[in-house]
């Protein structure tokens, strides 16, 4: 697939193509909506189009967000097109404009006040939704004014069908593109208060199962990746990254590489040794043959990975280290002196890695002068890609263009820019259009990944078996990655404690898809299983005493045991757990149903029945989707994942030896319910996968009699417990 350079700007787009366009005077504007002819836009104002009206009732709405395949692009589409009343045939979607303070999500902004477009947090769709329908409604009463004013009827006999205005005592009808032909701006708008947006009952495309714009192109090929990108004089670029991070490089043969036919330039990072060659396979071929100098004396290689979690005993048993409060609440010591019966269990978590299917890469190119540059990556932040491709090449942010493409997998990774950065350097450096690639065992090796945590988990129990005090220390490296998930929202206890005491080794670590809530939920309802277990009570009828003031949340677990029968035992050799979690202001439940090969230590995960409470769904079967892909997100690394170091080194190198879930470990059945809901959208793309640890944990030790506190649970583990 060819890309030009020197595209022509969006408002140059806009002002051709004729119509009219409804603006957004900047962040959090979105009710002062103002619309115009396309031509009339004044390019001297920082006013950015939302959603382009053309003449032939073609409707192209600007999409702020990362498509890594969890569907934004269209979910947010759908919030205007609904309250626009837009003819969902007409609609296409193209990527906005890279300006958070105009497409900034309200929810999660940044320190300056200006909105975030940041894809991550399964924010998108909850962080826009108020101020897209109201967009949306705004842009339709710009319409009825118009063909009232046209047709000379009062407003208030005018109605809006999908792509039409319509009289209502006549029924005579206009098209959107017709009044497209004729609009102008209203001298004032007045705002659309909350009632006058569309009730539920007359939703056509929210809560209904649109076809996802993206899936098309992905289908017959033509969407781009940037692994797509290919321009004219394109050379390509791979480096050799430091084994132990923070160490530095020294190349002992570097007359011999340059001397290769066909390699153009070898360059020195502080963390690599970059080639660049007139083919990627020279250039991944040429890296083989480096002989490179590490330095010695970094943090890092002092890391192994397996003994940390001696230190980490040591550590939350430390009275002297308080660690970071996230929560204190009431007397826990009081209540721990007062107690009937304590309990005090670890659980532990491996590193892991983001394995995304589209390996790293990204696309730049400068202009002859030096003076701007263009850039191509599938990244989850566009603006801070853009900030960091501007950076390396010493440019003002406004002379770099950053083209947004289809992300192959992100899950957190693709937050980060370093690659972009990287692409820019080696560009710079060799003065032609370049791509980067990272090799699957690049980004294995020089990961940043869900980091490694004990969790020492305390209760105790009155004389009438309630838990009177919870106390959770968490010990890791990451800061704040491992404080997310711990509290635990939806149980209440009366005296609880959770802190987090952080470590530093040196090791790049990053949000991974639903950050702490992995490692944090595993071990809470891990936790919680057994204490129902020492008092005798069925787990599922323990949480819902604990869930006493939340009947949302007794609602999900409830649905969740009875899809899956909880209270009938199951075929011999099988047994069910079952787990709570929240993500995102989204609450699941889910049942597992397992057996474990006594020989080979194998755990199967039979069945599955999850059950979501997300507020109002957008997309209900794209939810589901979503939900299923996080199971199994969570079921691999809940089974298989595991990042060891020793010596600052990662010990895997590729799929051979850090296996994924399998076609064949998958469930025979995923079962998935959405609980119908009033409320406002809360995130679905990782609530999925915070469950999924404890109910296997639990349904293992209903089966065995023993418990697994260490994920993953490989088959060396679970042999090991198993005696």
């Amino acid at each position: 697939m060819e890309s030009q350079k020197g595209s022509i700007s969006r408002r140059k787009f806009i002002a051709a193509t004729g119509g009219i366009t409804f603006m957004v005077a900047g962040f959090g504007m979105f009710s002062k909506l103002a619309v115009g002819k396309s031509r009339e836009i004044d390019q001297e104002k920082q006013v950015t189009a939302w959603v382009h009206l053309n003449t032939n009732g073609k409707v192209t709405i600007y999409n702020p967000a990362a498509e890594m395949g969890q569907g934004s692009m269209t979910a947010l589409a759908v919030l205007i097109a609904e309250e626009m009343d837009a003819d969902w045939a007409k609609v296409q979607i193209e990527y906005s404009p890279i300006d958070p303070a105009v497409y900034g999500r309200s929810w999660g902004r940044g320190r300056n006040g200006r909105g975030s477009m940041l894809t991550v947090g399964s924010a998108t769709v909850r962080g826009y939704y108020e101020n897209l329908r109201h967009a949306g409604a705004q842009a339709r009463h710009v319409l009825l004014l118009n063909v009232s004013e046209k047709w000379n009827v009062p407003l208030k006999e005018l109605s809006t069908i999908p792509g039409y205005v319509v009289h209502d005592r006549t029924n005579k009808k206009m098209s959107y593109g017709e009044i497209a032909s004729f609009a102008k701006m209203p001298a004032q708008l007045p705002e659309i208060p909350e009632s006058q947006l569309k009730n539920r009952n007359h939703y056509n495309l929210i809560g209904k199962n649109t076809p996802r714009f993206d899936v098309p192109s992905k289908v017959d090929g033509s969407a781009q990746f940037a692994m797509d990108v290919r321009l004219k004089n394109m050379v390509y670029a791979v480096i050799s990254r430091s084994p132990v991070h923070g160490s530095k490089p020294t190349i002992t043969n570097e007359k011999t590489i340059r001397n290769t036919s066909g390699i153009l330039d070898v360059v020195t990072l502080d963390h690599g040794i970059g080639i660049i060659a007139e083919s990627i396979e020279l250039a991944i071929s040429t890296k083989r043959r480096l002989k490179i100098n590490w330095s010695t004396g970094v943090e890092a290689e002092n890391h192994n990975s397996k003994k940390a979690y001696t230190d980490y005993e040591k550590i939350a048993g430390d009275k002297e280290n308080r660690g970071k409060s996230i929560v204190h609440e009431g007397d826990v010591e009081a209540a721990f002196n007062a107690a009937k019966k304590t309990y005090s269990i670890d659980y532990r978590n491996d590193y892991v890695y983001h394995a995304q299917m589209e390996p790293l890469n990204a696309v730049v190119s400068i202009s002859d002068d030096g003076s701007s540059a263009e850039v191509w990556a599938g990244t989850q932040g566009a603006p801070g890609a853009r900030s960091a491709a501007a950076k390396a090449l010493g440019l003002d942010e406004s002379n770099v263009k950053l083209n947004p493409c289809y992300l192959g997998g992100g899950f957190g990774r693709r937050s980060m820019s370093d690659y972009v950065t990287e692409a820019a350097l080696l560009a710079k450096s060799i003065k032609r259009p370049l791509k980067l690639i990272w090799t699957r065992e690049d980004d294995l090796q020089y990961g940043a990944f869900r980091p490694i945590s004990l969790q020492r988990m305390q209760a105790a129990v009155d004389e009438n078996g309630n838990v009177s005090a919870w106390r959770h220390d968490i010990v890791g490296p990451g800061g704040g990655l491992l404080a997310s998930g711990a509290k635990t929202e939806y149980y209440s206890f009366p005296n609880q404690q959770i802190v987090v005491k952080g470590v530093d080794h040196g090791i790049r670590t990053k949000h991974w898809r639903s950050v702490g809530h992995g490692p944090n939920k595993f071990a809470i309802e891990s936790f919680i299983d057994e204490i129902a277990s020492d008092q005798k009570i069925n787990p599922l009828d323990f949480r819902l005493n604990l869930m006493k003031s939340f009947p949302r949340a007794i609602k999900v677990i409830k649905t969740a045991a009875e899809m899956a029968d909880w209270y009938t035992k199951p075929a011999e050799g099988r047994a069910k757990g079952i787990a709570f979690g929240e993500r995102s202001g989204s609450l699941v439940a889910g049942v597992c149903e397992i057996s474990v090969n006594q020989s080979t230590g194998k755990i199967k995960v039979h069945k599955i029945w999850s059950v979501l409470d997300a507020g109002v769904v957008v997309q209900p079967d794209n939810a589901i989707a979503q939900m299923e892909g996080a199971i199994i997100f969570g079921l691999s690394s809940i089974l298989h994942e595991s990042i060891t170091f020793k010596n600052g080194a990662v010990e895997q190198s590729n799929f051979h030896d850090y296996p994924l879930l399998r076609m064949s470990d998958a469930p025979e059945s995923i079962e998935v319910k959405i609980i119908e809901s009033e409320e406002e959208p809360s995130g679905i793309g990782e609530a999925g996968l915070p469950w999924v640890g404890g109910a296997i944990a639990n349904a293992f030790a209903t089966l065995t009699g023993q418990k697994l506190r260490h994920i993953p649970f490989t088959p060396d583990k679970v042999l090991k417990v198993l005696g």
